[in-house]
């Protein structure tokens, strides 16, 4: 068992034989809440700060100024394009909510939306999706890390929403934006409230969510690890203590967070998102927050592993599980993907398999130093790509502009529209491919080749089955990597759009050129002390890799060095080449001719490559069984319950409310106003009778007086005499 933090106290039994949480074993009273600053979390504070700098830095250029425009052609969106309308001559109409319409000098109506409005909301959003991710890693808590974990989880549903008002009219089946943002949020939170039961019975375990007094307390893991489920016949052949079901729990809310099967479906469709959406996404924060909770909890996870036990505990193997099968499941859909995004995106959730595969298998080290690389060449992918797609669309346009017309449903992310990118975007181009290399494993050059081959590694020796499935992903990975840069920028363009392509500008190149410096320079703080030639060079120290001695004082024990196995080495080398070899061989030297031009890998594998294509009809899946019995139950809760019981009750009450207030009505007419208006009447009349008393002559006063003080003079002498 491997815990994080200082050495702590030798564990106490405790009552009931180590059963329970012994009651000094946790010293805080109160909850506090802090940062903690360790080997970890250094790592990620310096790749997220870097890849989030880089990602603004290309988003400024990306999103750029002045107004962004839609082509509109017979009523019809034709497709959206993010470029300046100085590019064109036009006529205008402005509106008062920042869109406006313009007709161009060929008689084409375009929409333009105010591109200033939408910077300031989407350099907020994405500075507080930045922010949130260094919340997450700089807690010294588990509560803590939960909100930053929320933060994001709600910046990333603002963000793929982000073109909110954007929608496909030639596209039915396509996700739109809002939706695809609805949809990863749903999908999180869904993992999240497991996650967030796991966090609850955590805290009702040990009674506290401290980093210091659960990862750094070998007494509190020790009692996590004893504690066993109550009696039962199913679970008890299991072997998982509680410590094992919390963390299983936690796993939860990484499978949902770093999409892993069989809730990875809501991160291609985050692609909807903005180019730089995307990288943050898959490079700087949201995917990287659910492999940083698997390491920071790895002492919780490995409960029950090491010293001398044969095998991996349950949790272990569930994990290493899930991980091997998402990196294979979702390398396998890359191969059939067109969109040059939706490539990226498979292989993102291939990669996170990887990191997931390795702390299931207790690649402690190899799960941390491929979490770093990985964000590094991925996010120089990402960008990479949506200069390809900036470059693209601006060619779509510039040939629109020039009387070539596109057909009605082009797409700029689709590489079948690309092709001939190396000599119009060199700078891209070689950046992208040196990031595909990386993520390819290209040996000794790359950091992805170092962080892989410490995976496989670990696999060769602890778990075999999870070593060749692994194995076999990075076959695919090349592979479809190598497809990616054959259509984009191989061969002549196959588009007019593509021939009109030119550079994006410094702003979107220049994070290119400096996260290409990091793929390839990276990975030489991990390369492996027994390595030929490069070994001695960058890890001189036998006790391991400049990254490994460093990451490793996370740890109370620090992971054992594993003997460099030449099957292994030669294996990772032969996956790597021989996928980008296959690729180049299929794609490169006889490209596509046109976007009809019909796909080798489809003549190839015939159905197979459709059911690929269409994702294991995974979408549909989920849609058949969660998605529209969910909308039929609120139909029908709608309909039966809303409408029909909530409704007529409201309805009664309000039609018994007007009745009665029409019979109050009646009483306040007939008794309340009929009664003033008669008492009124009875003083007007007693007023017209008293009025003629009134003649004006003082005779008739003086009589009057007269009368009545002789009656009251009659009245006293009557008073005196009675007494």
């Amino acid at each position: 068992m491997l815990s994080t933090g200082e050495a702590a106290p030798e564990p106490a039994e405790g009552t009931e034989e180590g059963r329970e949480i012994p009651a000094n074993a946790v010293t805080e009273e109160g909850f506090r809440m802090g940062v903690i600053l360790d080997p970890l979390n250094t790592v990620l504070i310096f790749f997220v700060p870097l890849t989030a700098t880089m990602i603004f830095i290309y988003a400024s250029g990306y999103m750029g100024t002045g107004h962004y425009w839609t082509l509109v052609l017979e009523g019809e969106d034709h497709h959206d394009a993010d470029q300046h309308d100085e590019d064109h001559d036009v006529e205008a109409h402005h509106d008062d909510h920042g869109h406006h319409t313009v007709v161009d000098d060929a008689g084409r109506t375009i929409a333009h939306t105010d591109a200033t409005k939408w910077k300031a909301r989407f350099m907020g959003i994405i500075s507080l999706f930045a922010g949130g991710m260094l919340l997450l890693t700089m807690a010294d808590n588990l509560l803590l890390l939960f909100m930053g974990w929320e933060i994001m989880g709600l910046c990333s549903y603002l963000l793929i929403g982000f073109w909110n008002d954007r929608i496909y009219p030639n596209e039915p089946g396509r996700i739109t934006p809002p939706f695809a943002g609805i949809k990863a949020f749903m999908t999180t939170r869904a993992a999240d409230v497991v996650m967030l039961i796991g966090i609850a019975w955590l805290y009702s375990v040990t009674g506290t969510l401290s980093y210091r007094e659960i990862l750094y307390n070998e007494e509190v893991l020790h009692a996590l690890e004893a504690m066993a489920f109550p009696a039962n016949p199913l679970l008890a052949p299991l072997g998982l203590s509680i410590g094992g079901a919390i963390a299983l729990l936690l796993f939860t809310g990484t499978v949902g967070k770093s999409a892993q099967f069989p809730l990875h479906t809501w991160l291609p469709d985050a692609m909807e998102g903005p180019t730089p959406v995307s990288a943050m996404i898959h490079a700087a924060t949201m995917v990287s927050a659910g492999i940083y909770l698997l390491l920071r909890f790895f002492p919780l996870i490995s409960l029950g592993w090491g010293h001398g036990v044969e095998g991996f505990p349950l949790q272990m193997q569930i994990i290493a599980g899930v991980g091997a099968f998402t990196a294979l499941f979702a390398a396998t859909i890359a191969i059939a993907q067109n969109d040059i995004k939706k490539v990226l995106a498979y292989s993102t959730i291939s990669q996170l398999g990887f990191m997931v595969a390795a702390v299931g298998i207790g690649a402690y080290i190899a799960a941390a130093f491929h979490l770093m690389t990985h964000a590094v060449f991925k996010a120089l992918l990402f960008m990479g790509s949506g200069s390809v797609i900036h470059a693209v669309e601006h060619g779509a346009e510039h040939a629109e502009h020039h009387g070539h017309h596109l057909p009605i449903d082009f797409d700029p992310q689709d590489m079948r529209n690309m092709g001939g990118l190396l000599t119009r975007l060199p700078i891209t181009a070689w950046t992208f491919i040196i990031g595909g290399a990386a993520l390819s494993g290209f040996p000794f050059i790359t950091a992805g080749f170092w962080s892989k081959d410490e995976i496989l590694l670990d696999a060769w020796h602890e778990a075999p089955i999870v070593f060749w499935v692994l194995a076999i992903a990075a076959f695919l990975t090349a592979f479809y990597t190598a497809r990616q840069i054959a259509m984009t920028f191989l061969g002549e363009p196959r588009t007019v759009a593509a021939e009109e392509a030119g550079p994006t500008g410094f702003r979107m190149e220049f994070p290119l050129i400096v996260l290409a410096v990091g793929a390839v320079l990276l990975g030489y703080i991990g390369v492996h002390p027994e390595m030929p030639v490069f070994g001695p060079i960058f890890s001189p120290d036998p006790e391991g890799s400049p990254f490994k001695l460093f990451v490793g004082k996370t740890l109370l024990e620090s992971p054992e060095l594993l003997a460099l196995e030449a099957p292994s080495v030669i294996t990772s080398i032969i996956v790597a080449l021989g996928g980008l070899a296959v690729g180049l061989l299929v794609y490169g030297l006889r490209p596509l001719q046109s976007p009809d031009s019909t796909d080798p890998l489809k003549r190839l594998l015939g159905p197979v490559h459709t059911l690929l294509a269409n994702k294991y009809y995974m979408d549909e899946l989920y849609d058949a069984v969660f998605v529209r019995p969910a909308q039929a139950i609120a139909v029908f809760i709608f309909l039966v319950l809303d409408r029909g019981i909530i409704d007529n009750l409201i309805h009664s009450i309000a039609r018994f409310t007007e009745w009665v207030g029409f019979r109050n009505k009646d009483f306040d007419t007939e008794i309340i106003n009929g009664f003033g208006d008669r008492f009124a009447r009875s003083v007007a009349q007693t007023g017209q009778q008293l009025k003629y008393s009134q003649t004006g002559r003082i005779q008739q006063y003086l009589v009057v007086v007269a009368t009545g003080v002789i009656l009251l003079f009659g009245v006293f002498l009557y008073t005196i005499f009675l007494r």
